[in-house]
């Protein structure tokens, strides 16, 4: 695999895992950029040789600009910097199409798009992290997927609009679950019980859910239609309101999806 130049545009969680993984993969990450300076100076002391920056006039010359920055503002940091011709740019959005990158011709333009949740203190296994690339021609798309290649053995070819199908799906398998999985937590500490009672089941459903189609595989009260069990749970929950909403309309999505047909009863908790 050939070696870029990279400069980053970001210092948030994106990019605090990206830069050091890149520089591990044998590229020269030469700058990281942020609005403000002691950002860009926290995520550049974690890669070897960069320097820091706020000035989006006075970047670096590189192969690669890697834009890693809050979805509703990467066409205004595209419109701001300064690239030389013949680089490539690229946003690391999973809901953005390519086409915000409006650049001149002689500028590449791509998305390299990381599926994966980043949070600090958290190490990535960069190795099996789908890398989701898209390009506006041969030579932008050529670079992506050297770059991507050094850093994942999963490396897809996605369009905008699978992309954005993509991270919407991205959302229900990662960010609501783990806001469900707070709402247990929060009942269990209001029982005076161990969060850890829970560990064991959640493995389980996860590995399940991984090993056969999810719908297939739903238990509980919702999909037995067992309407005892359902109204004490919304009486438990009279004092959150919200989650008690949230508890019914689970509860009904999971009853329209199994009489459908496209859930097996089965017997669980």
């Amino acid at each position: 695999m050939p070696s870029y130049t990279i400069v980053l545009l970001g210092a948030g969680r994106v990019a605090q895992h990206l830069g050091p993984a890149l520089a591990e993969a044998g590229h020269q990450v030469l700058h990281v950029w942020s609005r403000t300076q002691a950002s860009a100076q926290a995520v550049a002391r974690t890669i070897p040789g960069a320097t820091a920056g706020s000035d989006l006039q006075a970047l670096p010359p590189a192969a690669l600009y890697i834009v890693s920055v809050p979805d509703g503002v990467v066409p205004e940091i595209v419109a701001t910097a300064r690239f030389e011709p013949g680089t490539v740019v690229v946003h690391t959005a999973g809901a953005l199409p390519l086409s915000v990158l409006t650049l001149r011709p002689e500028v590449g333009a791509g998305v390299f798009y990381p599926l994966q949740t980043f949070s600090p203190g958290r190490n990535i296994s960069w190795a099996m992290v789908p890398l989701c690339l898209e390009a506006a021609g041969p030579a932008a798309l050529e670079v992506l997927q050297h770059v991507a290649g050094s850093l994942s053995q999963d490396v897809r070819l996605v369009n905008s609009a699978q992309r954005l199908q993509l991270h919407v799906a991205a959302v229900w398998a990662c960010n609501f679950p783990n806001h469900l999985l707070g709402i247990s937590q929060a009942l269990l500490t209001e029982a005076g019980l161990p969060w850890e009672l829970l560990w064991p089941l959640i493995r389980e459903t996860i590995e399940k859910a991984l090993a056969q189609p999810p719908f297939r595989v739903q238990t509980g009260p919702a999909v037995r239609h067992d309407a005892g069990t359902l109204a004490r749970h919304e009486a438990a929950l009279a004092t959150h309101p919200e989650w008690q909403v949230l508890y019914k309309q689970l509860t009904n999505s999971i009853q329209r999806v199994k009489d459908t047909g496209s859930v097996n009863n089965e017997n669980g908790l």
